[in-house]
């Protein structure tokens, strides 16, 4: 069996504090990215909406526009603030999500890109399955009232390492998704996602737990810092869940990095124990990831 990650990764998780202030959200990104790589980090994640607050009346101001690639300075900021971030660091970055404007559709987007450490664009992920919930008493939520959703799955080819998965927050709750791009060959599910602090402490672990057990690969989930002051209270608690579902690190509330280290020869031990992959009944059941589905190029 061939290992799908071909050689040791460090992840870092950066469980940023973000406030109203743009370019100083993305300071305060580049010195914790920069923290990171020192330590030694290979891949490095920022959260959901890490340039902005993060709530349907903050994704019009704060967006940013990506098309036609690559934008220009004034478009898309943060683009920039990546690509030069990820080239000073020598790693791989995946820029959370930001809010993007599109002008040719008018349409708004929750989008996250991933930068090779050369500093250029490798993937952009649209989030693909909106946060509209409505728990009574709790805590109401629709992000279809601004964002439009994105209609393709994310696989990335890191070379050296092999494939990983990009998603956002929302995402995870269907394991569809995770199968699909489980079954062709990615090692990691990265979800940057900031889940409240109803949702979070329902499934937030749960979640994380239940795509790594599923699919018997690593998972990441990076969460914005909470912030009791502003309008959304996110959940905290980055994580790194292995193979087995095993929780290999966890941030507390707060501004912090988490490290994992990512070990060739984990999922196919696991897979071998416990080998589900060739145990499927596709003559009872479909296989998901067979069929025309959608992939960003």
């Amino acid at each position: 069996m061939a290992q799908l990650l071909k050689k040791p990764l460090k992840l870092a998780l950066v469980q940023l504090a973000t406030g109203a202030d743009k370019s100083t959200n993305l300071a305060r990104a580049r010195s914790r990215v920069l923290e990171a790589s020192k330590s030694g980090a290979n891949l490095i994640v920022l959260p959901e909406c890490f340039n902005s607050p993060y709530g349907c009346q903050y994704f019009p101001t704060y967006a940013e526009t990506l098309l036609p690639h690559p934008p220009s300075k004034t478009d898309s900021p943060s683009y920039h603030a990546l690509s030069a971030l990820a080239a000073e660091s020598k790693a791989y970055l995946l820029g959370g999500s930001i809010p993007e404007y599109v002008p040719s559709t008018k349409k708004y987007h929750n989008t996250s890109l991933l930068f090779s450490p050369n500093g250029d664009l490798m993937a952009t992920h649209r989030k693909v399955h909106l946060f509209d919930i409505d728990i009574p008493g709790k805590i109401t939520f629709r992000e279809s009232d601004v964002l439009s959703p994105g209609n393709k799955l994310t696989l990335v080819d890191l070379p050296e390492y092999g494939k990983i998965a990009l998603a956002i927050c929302y995402d995870i709750r269907f394991p569809e998704l995770a199968t699909i791009v489980s079954r062709k060959g990615c090692f990691l599910l990265l979800y940057p996602g900031a889940f409240n602090l109803t949702t979070g402490a329902l499934h937030w672990e749960l979640q994380a737990r239940a795509r790594a057990m599923d699919n018997q690969v690593y998972v990441g989930l990076c969460s914005p810092a909470r912030d009791m002051e502003a309008s959304y209270h996110a959940w905290g608690h980055s994580m790194v869940v292995d193979p087995n579902a095993k929780v290999m690190c966890e941030a507390g509330e707060g501004e912090e990095l988490v490290y994992a280290e990512l070990e060739t020869g984990a999922i196919e031990e696991t897979r071998k124990g416990i080998p589900i992959y060739t145990q499927r009944r596709f003559d009872v059941y479909p296989d998901v990831s067979k069929g025309d589905i959608k992939f960003e190029e």
